[in-house]
């Protein structure tokens, strides 16, 4: 086995899943950028979840934006409802797994507040779950998704914002949608405070 040579392929691979993702995914990432900046000017926060990598990403968005991105600024409304161990596992006990987002987007959502719902498959149940909760709570979303955008693709609406990576691989859309939260930060950062 050339360990050296699968590594390499590994970056390799990496490396053009991104610049293909840039020519299609730029837009979408400005677009949703600017309607987060938009919630959270009319003191809107940002709810954010996923499972397993896709929980992690969620936490490092939410953190970025309570402390900072690369600029000195206050920090921002964002939650992550992936780390509340509590609360997640007395829903999954009390009621279902596939509602322990879904319950939280309902007793902490407000109508112009926003959801970042993260899905590599786009089929995770407690995601899509919580996007249909966000939309009974008047909530738009951003869809971090791949393969196609699965169920969550299916029930996004309108005014919704869909980031589906045209990768099949999980490890390369998980890289991705790494990038593209920190463009959002970055984006984020900007529209706020300008260029820094």
């Amino acid at each position: 086995m050339d360990l050296i040579g699968r590594i390499s392929r590994h970056f390799d691979d990496s490396a053009q899943t991104k610049l293909q993702a840039r020519d299609t995914l730029a837009r979408p990432i400005a677009d949703a950028a600017r309607a987060l900046v938009e919630c959270l000017m009319r003191d809107g926060k940002i709810l954010a979840c996923g499972n397993g990598g896709s929980a992690a990403d969620s936490q490092h968005f939410a953190a970025e934006l309570v402390n900072r991105f690369e600029m000195e600024r206050p920090g921002l409304p964002a939650i992550a409802l992936t780390t509340d161990s509590s609360v997640l596992t007395s829903i999954a006990n009390d009621y279902d797994y596939k509602q322990v987002f879904s319950r939280q987007v309902r007793a902490l959502g407000m109508p112009g507040d926003m959801l970042l719902a993260i899905s590599t498959s786009g089929n995770s149940a407690n995601v899509v779950e919580a996007i249909k909760a966000a939309h009974e709570r008047e909530m738009k979303v951003v869809a971090l998704t791949g393969r196609g955008g699965g169920a969550m693709g299916e029930i996004l609406g309108v005014g919704d914002f869909h980031i589906c990576v045209e990768s099949q691989n999980t490890a390369r859309t998980q890289e991705v949608h790494l990038l593209v939260l920190h463009c959002l930060c970055d984006a984020i950062d900007n529209l706020l405070l300008g260029d820094g």
